[in-house]
């Protein structure tokens, strides 16, 4: 008898279940039509995301969004969701096969709960069949929260290929427009004097600062978009070091290239004591200053090295 029950309970399901899966898809595309990002509570993730039938793939990005939250990181990486969503909301080539979704804490917690989640922002895929692998789970750590990256990842997860395409962003032209009419007027000011465009002192500087900032993982920041820093939401602590040697924070990049400024600053100190007919008492302030600058800068990167290569045996002065 129990066994028929069943059966039957099946079998009604079934008869239901192309009715239900176009009711499920019509109101997800009314939902995207309106917003590229559907906003989702634990109910309506229950119902259309965790509740079968369904035939969509649904990528959504769990995060803390509200001020007392203090996820920064959270508001950089929604506005990198939300690109993405609306590039392909607004493709000739949308279909109903995948949907992006934001599921927030404070609207949610219950899903957080479900799911174990006790960090932020996460980006998980739901597919359409069978249930979510260790691969539907973005490494927003390694991969950083770029849209050109999550892209390359739902393409992975789902075969739907999304061309990125961002609004017009005239930050840039204008800056550099702006300086070379700086520069421009500069060179016209002393076109009588050009001499300054031959220091040699001048040159050696801007290639310095150059070398610093692409040594600093300037151009990886760039191309990967990781987040400034990590906060846990569950302890509050927030990380400037990322813990391994696979990616790095923004805030990172800005550390390593303070501290290579400073042994360089220290290097340079030793090579003015040497060299420079400046006062005896000078030069040794400067050979201890710059002793001072190269040990202390030098123990501290080789500890930011430390902590992201583990297992690595040397340390200088500090561990």
């Amino acid at each position: 008898g129990e066994l028929m029950l069943k059966l039957q309970v099946f079998i009604v399901i079934c008869s239901h279940s192309p009715t239900l899966m176009s009711e499920k898809v019509t109101q997800m595309m009314e939902w995207a039509s309106k917003r590229s990002v559907i906003r989702m509570n634990g109910d309506k993730f229950r119902r259309f995301v965790k509740a079968p039938p369904r035939n969509y793939s649904v990528v959504i990005m769990f995060t803390a969004l509200q001020p007392q939250r203090q996820c920064g990181v959270c508001k950089q990486a929604d506005e990198e969701f939300q690109v993405l969503a609306n590039s392909w909301r607004y493709s000739s080539a949308f279909t109903n096969k995948v949907f992006f979704a934001a599921v927030d804490f404070d609207e949610g917690s219950d899903v957080f709960q479900m799911l174990s989640m006790n960090s932020a922002p996460t980006f998980l895929h739901f597919p359409s069949k069978g249930k979510p692998r260790k691969t539907d789970t973005y490494e927003l750590q390694v991969r950083g929260f770029a849209a050109e990256q999550l892209a390359r990842w739902v393409a992975d997860r789902t075969d739907v290929q999304i061309r990125v395409i961002r609004p017009p962003n005239y930050a840039g032209p204008l800056l550099l427009g702006f300086l070379l009419a700086v520069i421009g007027g500069l060179a016209y000011l002393r076109r009588h004097n050009l001499e300054f465009l031959f220091n040699k002192n001048v040159w050696a500087f801007s290639a310095l600062c150059f070398v610093l900032i692409m040594t600093s993982g300037q151009m990886w920041n760039h191309i990967r978009g990781p987040p400034y820093a990590h906060k846990n939401p569950s302890t509050g602590q927030v990380s400037y070091i990322h813990g391994s040697s696979q990616a790095q924070f923004v805030a990172e990049t800005h550390i390593v290239l303070l501290f290579n400024a400073a042994v360089t600053l220290g290097m340079v100190l030793l090579c003015e004591a040497a060299t420079s007919d400046i006062d005896i008492g000078k030069r040794k302030i400067m050979c201890v200053a710059g002793i001072g600058l190269v040990m202390l800068f030098f123990s501290w990167l080789l500890s930011v090295f430390r902590a992201k290569y583990h297992g690595y045996p040397y340390s200088f002065l500090m561990t």
